[in-house]
């Protein structure tokens, strides 16, 4: 496999175009679906490019789904721009509201979303070192947020309880669009409209923490 700050103009444009083409197809077709063909037709490179710059399919696809989930974090970070001292239910609204702007993110950044999509169905190899290093991430940022919430952060069943609840809502309006679309055609949601579903998930998680935390407490009386 080459190393990227060992190329030469051309060739690390021919790789950018490999990783921008490959993203397409891997959201489109998925891992098993896509072939290198498509994706070197789609990049207008050799066939043997994206053995030579990655070393085959698996390695480029690691490589997009990496790309694709730094940028997105990136252009939304997890903490939306709240400082690390506002209040745990200011910083889960923006976790939320920034976790749902990365999944619904149109034009390039879409890849994102879908590709996530793709994985939680079918996941691959790659899926391991996206928890380890970028999710896992993520995780700690939400675990926090948690954890302060409720009245027992030290809690660990409740916290990762109450976390999976969190993240399940967001990732059920990107996921389930299909059904969603056909059972309640008006709830469409598109980056223009998400603040009031990041309002909801958000006032719905805080109400189901709290009732956590209450039972939580009620048991120890």
């Amino acid at each position: 496999m080459s190393t990227p700050s060992l190329l030469d103009p051309e060739r690390a444009a021919t790789r950018e175009q490999l990783i921008a083409a490959a993203g397409a197809v891997f959201a489109d077709s998925g891992f098993r679906g896509a072939t290198v063909r498509d994706i070197c037709q789609k990049a207008g490179a050799n066939v043997a490019a994206v053995n030579y710059h990655f070393g085959d399919k698996q390695g480029l696809y690691t490589e997009v789904l990496r790309r694709n989930y730094q940028r997105a974090i990136e252009r939304f970070p997890g903490a939306g721009g709240i400082p690390a001292g506002a209040s745990a239910e200011a910083r889960l609204l923006a976790f939320i509201r920034s976790f749902l702007q990365r999944i619904f993110a149109e034009g390039v950044d879409s890849c994102h979303g879908r590709l996530l999509a793709r994985e939680m169905i079918d996941p691959t190899p790659a899926l391991d070192a996206l928890v380890a290093v970028e999710i896992r991430a993520l995780a700690d940022q939400l675990t926090a947020i948690v954890r302060e919430l409720l009245p027992r952060g030290d809690d660990v069943a409740s916290v990762r309880l109450c976390m999976a609840s969190v993240v399940s809502q967001i990732v059920f309006y990107h996921h389930c669009q299909p059904v969603i679309r056909r059972m309640f055609p008006e709830l469409h949601f598109t980056p223009s409209n998400l603040e009031a579903l990041a309002q909801h998930v958000t006032r719905f998680s805080l109400a189901g923490i709290r009732d956590v935390g209450r039972g939580r407490t009620s048991k120890r009386h």
